[in-house]
């Protein structure tokens, strides 16, 4: 197994076994998880955090996609350049659809071309789609 998918087990265990949600949040019947994991080139991590923290996180949010976490793994070969992160989906169908319209949203185009000019470089995205088990603490 490589270490972005042990990552992502790890993050997804924690999701599902360390959130207090409340019972709303537990019994949506088809909603989906999508493990997400972005390597950056080297140093460029803070970036990849900046626009998530200034940007992408809002604009997920106005196209339906749920933010449940978002992590820097501990591992020290990870720590510098990997950010790993968990959205929640109406289904796989809002999925589909959500990454569509955030890909042409002009606000996301005008900031990506911004950072990539700044120098920011995303070397592999990994995503994951999962749905929790029946004993799962969230759903």
């Amino acid at each position: 197994m490589n270490k972005p998918l042990i990552v992502s087990a790890f993050v997804l265990g924690t999701v599902v076994g360390g959130l207090g949600v409340s019972a709303a949040t537990r019994t949506a019947p088809d909603r989906i998880f999508e493990i997400r994991t972005y390597t950056t080139a080297p140093g460029q991590l803070p970036m990849l955090n900046k626009r998530f923290r200034e940007h992408t996180v809002e604009i997920f949010a106005r196209h339906g996609m749920q933010s449940i976490g978002y992590w820097v793994p501990t591992d020290t070969a990870l720590v510098d350049n990997t950010l790993v992160y968990v959205l929640a989906h109406p289904s796989r169908e809002a999925a589909r659809q959500a990454w569509s319209d955030f890909g042409k949203d002009p606000e996301w185009v005008k900031v990506r071309t911004a950072t990539e000019a700044e120098g920011l470089k995303v070397v592999k995205v990994t995503s994951v789609f999962a749905t929790p088990t029946d004993y799962s603490a969230i759903r």
